[in-house]
């Protein structure tokens, strides 16, 4: 119940703020008597005469008035003196401006027989603002000292090196700084630019660079290095991590400033990770726009309880859609992120679907009952080598599943349609990485990408980017669990390469592709430069206070059926371009018109029931890039048109038992 008049919360709040009036009333009153009666003597000399005197006296109670009136309206009763800041010292300055405005009017309009002199006005007003920033800040400063000295009878303090750029540095320092309960006290900093050197941040010297943090360190006497989340580039962390490790210090890492600004985490000191050493740059997002694109819509993200489709679904639901409908045929996984996100639900925010995008009448359904705006299709399987194994559930679940959606998209006339594509579907070796492609090109083709295709108000695009760090069943949480066992460690290639992101700065930039595409197109996420898993692996070992080779041995094991050396982000014949956003870039070159892919989409899930020989060769009949090694040379030209016919014939509903009988795919 809300207080009223009546309510003794009422007479507490009340309470509280005239007792506040009145502690500010006790010093502010005496400031401005002072500052007036200082303009006097400053104005006149030194030499106040008896007129001016009285003019003084006379003065002082409707000049009092006007600027406490003033002052009340700019509500700097409501400034917490003791927290006092530069923000606080520049609205201060512009209400006493104000201020002495309406002092010169009320002069004129008061007491016109008495005018008060222009040029005491003017030094009243800059002895005012003098006077009570002196004040505020000497509040400030006996508060932080008195801090100070409570938070040293806590306990003694670890002196700690701050590395990273200069703003960051400086959130950070001041908050270590005005910590009560901090363990930890900044005795130097470290920097990326050589001009800042031999300067002082807060009070705190900046020591040296960043590739000197260890020799910094050693000469601060300081025992731990707090590394910027982001503020640092990989390679330095990883030169910084090195460098401590043989001088025997301590190197933690506490969390990026436009996080914590943001409220995504807590400010707590962690070890290092290998995504620090990875070096990804913090997105900046264009988030009045995504907020202008998303609020108010209902939005569908399928797969949502993969590692992009999870976070995708948090990034979303921080924009204020009308409402997010979360698709996923995982019961558990499902069941796990409506316990996450269970107050957006209880708001009636979100609705979780456990559903099979693979299921026609069942998304048929879902789009009836919903009429969903935005579409985000996430769902598909990732794990090449057991896809191999199973490529008519490949088909059925990435070609499949994508036809369903995207129709349904066209047919409810959605206002975009945007589908989350893999590096491995460019020059594709594997049946997951070809049916990729084939997703892309049916997707590209409801834009009117291309000359036949059919006109469309949805806008269709697909977003294309390589590995995550940290997914369910990736490298690094392998890596992670064979050194927790003692190793060995097993890497398929010693060549190996690989793109890495981070799941948020993917899932960031998947949902800006989607706001600014026009249709059409296959955006493709700066992904840097390749990782050699190889020293993925050695940066891993390490960090866990081991030693590749001599700790933990190493296996190679071989490459998996459909794997790749290296992955590419542009097939052969398409030319990137860029965008108004760095790390989101277009890709254009091979399309294929609406008829064509509807004709091998429809053979290719027409052999989905088919052996693998005949799934790849309709797969290879689609996309000649395709190379698969399960084909030998004679194997690996188009499909004939007797076995594409067949395909055709077999996804016909009035074919008969006989022709499905067939087998001319085998090998």
């Amino acid at each position: 119940m809300a207080p009223t008049n009546q309510s003794p919360v009422f007479f507490d709040v009340s309470r509280v703020r005239l007792r506040r009036r009145l502690k500010t009333l006790l010093w502010l009153i005496p400031v401005l008597v002072g500052s007036l009666a200082g303009a006097f003597f400053l104005r006149f000399d030194g030499q106040i005469a008896p007129e001016q005197q009285k003019l003084l006296l006379s003065a002082l109670p409707w000049v009092l008035a006007v600027k406490l009136g003033v002052f009340m309206f700019g509500r700097l009763g409501r400034m917490w003196h003791a927290f006092v800041s530069l923000h606080d010292a520049i609205r201060l300055t512009r209400v006493t401006i104000l201020a002495s405005l309406a002092v010169a009017a009320a002069n004129y309009l008061l007491n016109p027989a008495q005018l008060l002199p222009r040029g005491v006005i003017l030094i009243d007003g800059c002895l005012t603002t003098l006077l009570i920033c002196g004040c505020l800040t000497l509040r400030r400063i006996l508060r932080e000292r008195r801090e100070r000295r409570g938070s040293r009878n806590l306990g003694e303090q670890e002196p700690v090196i701050i590395a990273g750029n200069a703003v960051a540095s400086e959130v950070f320092l001041r908050t270590l700084k005005n910590s009560t309960f901090s363990k930890f006290r900044p005795v130097g900093l470290v920097t990326d630019r050589q001009r800042m050197l031999h300067r002082e941040i807060a009070g705190v010297p900046i020591l040296g660079l960043i590739d000197d943090t260890a020799a910094a360190a050693e000469k601060a006497n300081a025992s731990t290095v707090l590394l910027i989340s982001g503020a640092v580039p990989g390679s330095k962390v990883r030169n910084v991590v090195e460098q401590c490790k043989k001088a025997n210090i301590n190197v933690q890492v506490i969390p990026d400033v436009n996080r914590i600004v943001d409220g995504h985490v807590d400010f707590q000191p962690r070890e290092v990770a290998i995504e620090d050493l990875l070096g990804r740059e913090t997105v900046s997002l264009d988030k009045e726009r995504l907020e202008t694109w998303v609020e108010g819509r209902t939005v569908l993200v399928t797969g949502s309880c993969g590692s992009i489709g999870s976070e995708l679904s948090r990034q979303l639901l921080s924009l204020h859609p009308a409402k997010l409908l979360l698709l996923d045929r995982s019961e558990t996984g499902q069941f796990f992120l409506g316990r996450e996100l269970d107050e957006a639900i209880q708001a009636n925010q979100v609705e979780i679907l456990v559903a099979d995008a693979t299921d026609p009448e069942r998304m048929e359904g879902i789009f009836a009952s919903y009429e969903p705006e935005i579409i985000f299709h996430a769902a598909a399987y990732k794990h090449v080598p057991l896809m191999e194994q199973h490529p008519g559930e490949a088909l059925k679940n990435i070609v499949g599943a994508t036809r369903n959606l995207a129709d349904l998209a066209q047919k409810y006339d959605c206002e975009a349609f945007v589908m989350v594509s893999t590096d491995k579907a460019v020059n594709p070796t594997s049946v997951m990485g070809c049916c990729k492609r084939v997703a892309e090109l049916y997707v590209q083709s409801l834009n009117g990408a291309s000359p036949g295709s059919v006109d469309s108000q949805c806008r269709f695009v697909t977003v294309r980017f390589g590995n995550v760090l940290g997914s369910a069943g990736s490298v690094i949480p392998v890596f992670r669990q064979q050194i927790a066992q003692g190793g060995p460690l097993t890497i398929t290639h010693p060549d190996m390469t690989r793109f890495f992101m981070t799941i948020p700065e993917a899932s960031q930039l998947v949902v800006q592709a989607g706001c600014v595409g026009d249709g059409g197109e296959i955006f493709v996420l700066d992904m840097g430069n390749p990782v050699r898993i190889m020293d993925l692996a050695a940066d891993m070992v390490r960090l866990s206070g081991l030693e590749l080779g001599r700790d933990i041995e190493l296996q190679i094991s071989g490459l998996r059926p459909g794997e790749k050396l290296y992955e590419e982000l542009y097939a052969e014949g398409e030319t990137q371009h860029p965008t108004q956003y760095a790390k989101i870039l277009v890709a254009e070159g091979i399309t294929m018109s609406r008829l064509q892919i509807m004709r091998h989409v429809k053979t290719l899930l027409a052999s989905a029931e088919l052996d693998g020989i005949a799934i790849r060769r309709a797969l290879k009949a689609t996309i000649p890039s395709y190379r698969p090694e399960l084909l030998d040379e004679s194997d690996s030209t188009a499909a004939s048109q007797e076995e594409l016919a067949f395909a055709c014939d077999a996804a016909s509903p009035h074919s008969t038992k006989e022709s499905k009988k067939r087998r001319p795919f085998a090998a």
